[in-house]
């Protein structure tokens, strides 16, 4: 039986782009799941629960990303991990 997986695309909203602290949050909120959750920009993949992998995506505002999960928890982990790249990072209140 294979792991359930899915797949969605977000934009990064916030000014600043993906920089340390949006990693760091991506990274940990990742980290609370059994699933594995990969972001994607054009050729080069990263996972989440790898914050200075994430950050080597140079992802600035405005940015499209890919978001894939594998695992037990794939859509709840998605589902999170999605909804944070939406809110900017709890950023776009501050800029």
């Amino acid at each position: 039986m294979s792991n359930p997986s899915c797949q969605q695309t977000v934009v990064v909203k916030n000014e600043k782009g993906l920089h340390l602290r949006p990693a760091e949050l991506v990274a940990r909120l990742a980290m609370q799941f059994d699933s594995t959750v990969m972001v994607t920009k054009d050729d080069q993949s990263a996972d989440c629960k790898n914050m200075l992998s994430v950050l080597t995506l140079g992802a600035v505002q405005g940015t499209q990303l890919g978001l894939s999960a594998e695992g037990s928890d794939a859509a709840e982990a998605l589902s999170a991990v999605a909804e944070l790249f939406d809110q900017g990072f709890h950023e776009l209140d501050s800029e």
